[in-house]
């Protein structure tokens, strides 16, 4: 059996400090590069996404790795001791540029011959897995598995013309690895609670021991709040594991965690609760506000832990009667979230505008914005979504949080035996509450005439202000600054929202990334 990494490295522009290392704020190109170098031989993760959706990237980058940084890949195999793992476009859902799947796929078996040439005898191919993101459906990755084989792998035994016979493989080389894997990444909460039907479908179409399977962490929350973020990824695990064991296949779950708890909680001061809150998981991404915006030490201290303790944690998978319970929980919690949140939609995405780029992207909408049943509501990527409104003195976490009022005694007891550490998460974002500028977007007279008439916010910050203050009375959790530093938080706050007012768009970045640095992550 593989070795099966319990850290992922990731390009997720969560980071609010510029990399020692890098040359410019923007991490792209040869900064890349070098980024999965040191995050293998510094902070020992075991794992690097390469990601191939929504950004230009390199696709010489075994070729790369191993010409530049020779003794530490002798002395650590890529492909058996470290990974290379390729997040491919999902062609269902990708309108632009469908044919970068193909472009991806095709740099494979060049980056097989690469490794083959620098290792001898002693190679494993360097890439053999892909992350096919938005998978809704087993034919998706049915469709990837048979892309490869037909096109990629396929054409070696295609004759280059009728005078000579002669075939491909002949002229320039066998196509290897002959087929690679494929990581199903599940993003939507109808698929996360379908799950179950997704693997079992793919599970009767192939012949395997193992499968990967990618939960992520970040999009649910943005689509449906943070309580049913948490509760859709444990009831899609508990599933994994029922399918595991139906089937007599292995199934190791990834988790696709950031440092604020809207996005995961993964943090060198929260690690003890993390480790607990998502046992069961054999793999979780480490971003880049985790690798650069922490004390290095603790970094690779917390890396060392998860490595360590990951595969020892287990997780308890939720009983068939209880199913239908969780449900019905997640649908308490979701529409009192999307409910405001579409209402502060335009206003969210103005002020994304200003949240600082930490990588060169292109375009992209969450899926909220792909939502039939929320019409045409969208909003920017989920870390800039987060970033705009901690910034604004308003956690994502807590809206929609006073649903909490709304559940009996046995819902009470099932989301605290699923949601471990739900009262330390909203703690942390307490902090941040800026009650000033919520204030100031009913009361003051120049934010409301340019801000909140503009957003149509009046209503919606009224009842917000109300959802809060019955939250403190709920959880007896005092919302707002509780010391010095929170209140700098707060100032930066007051300053990026005095600053929308007055059109003095420069002023907004900075106190931004002011408000970032204190938290530890830009979003």
């Amino acid at each position: 059996m593989r070795r099966i990494p319990c850290t992922m490295s990731t390009q997720h522009p969560d980071n609010v400090s510029r990399p020692h290392w890098a040359a410019k704020e923007i991490i792209a190109n040869e900064d890349e590069v070098f980024e999965a170098y040191y995050a293998f031989s510094e902070l020992k993760c075991q794992e690097q996404m390469w990601d191939w959706e929504g950004k230009d990237v390199d696709p010489h980058i075994v070729r790369k790795l191993l010409t530049n940084f020779a003794d530490f890949f002798r002395e650590n195999v890529l492909g058996r001791d470290v990974y290379l793992t390729y997040r491919i476009p999902n062609p269902s859902v990708e309108t632009a540029e469908k044919k970068v799947l193909i472009e991806a796929l095709e740099s494979i078996p060049r980056c097989h011959d690469v490794a083959e040439a620098f290792y001898g005898k002693k190679y494993h191919s360097p890439v053999f897995e892909v992350i096919l993101p938005f998978t809704t459906s087993h034919l998706e990755l049915l469709r990837i598995l048979t892309c490869y084989k037909k096109i990629i792998v396929g054409k070696e035994d295609e004759t280059i013309n009728d005078l000579e016979k002669l075939s491909i493989k002949s002229w320039i080389g066998e196509f290897k690895p002959k087929k690679i894997e494929v990581i199903p990444l599940i993003e939507d909460k109808k698929s996360m609670l379908n799950i179950e039907a997704i693997l079992l479908n793919y599970l009767n179409a192939i012949k395997t021991k193992y499968i990967r399977v990618f939960l992520a962490r970040s999009d649910p929350a943005l689509n449906y709040g943070l309580f049913s973020a948490v509760l859709l990824v444990k009831f899609a695990l508990s599933s994994m594991i029922k399918v595991s064991r139906r089937k007599q296949v292995e199934i190791f779950p990834i988790v696709g965690t950031g440092s604020l708890p809207f996005r995961g909680h993964l943090t060198p001061e929260n690690i003890q609760n993390f480790l607990e809150e998502y046992a069961g998981f054999m793999t979780v991404t480490v971003q880049s506000a985790l690798k650069y915006d922490f004390d290095k030490n603790k970094v690779v201290q917390t890396i060392r832990l998860l490595n360590d303790e990951l595969p020892e944690k287990k997780f308890e998978p939720i009983d068939e009667s209880r199913e239908e319970q969780v449900k019905t929980l997640i649908s308490i919690f979701y529409p009192a979230y999307q409910k405001k949140i579409e209402r502060l939609s335009s206003f969210i995405n103005y002020v994304a505008n200003f949240v600082p780029s930490r990588r060169a992207r292109k375009l992209h909408i969450g899926l909220f914005g792909y939502s039939r049943k929320l019409g045409k509501v969208k909003l920017p990527r989920a870390i800039a979504f987060t970033a705009a409104l901690y910034s604004l003195g308003l956690p994502p976490e807590l809206i929609g949080a006073n649903a909490l009022t709304k559940l009996n005694e046995k819902q009470w007891s099932m989301l605290e035996n699923l949601y471990l550490h739900w009262k330390e998460d909203l703690m942390f974002a307490s902090k941040f509450v800026s009650w000033e500028n919520l204030n100031c977007l009913l009361n003051d007279k120049e934010i409301t005439e340019k801000v909140t008439k503009r957003f149509k916010l009046k209503n919606v910050i009224h009842e917000i202000v109300n959802d809060l203050e019955e939250l403190e009375r709920l959880t007896n959790i005092k919302l707002g600054p509780r010391n010095l530093t929170h209140r700098k938080h707060e100032n930066f706050s007051n300053n990026v929202l005095i600053s929308l007012a007055k059109g003095n768009e420069n002023e907004v970045t900075q106190y931004i990334v002011e408000t970032g640095k204190i938290r530890h992550s830009l979003g």
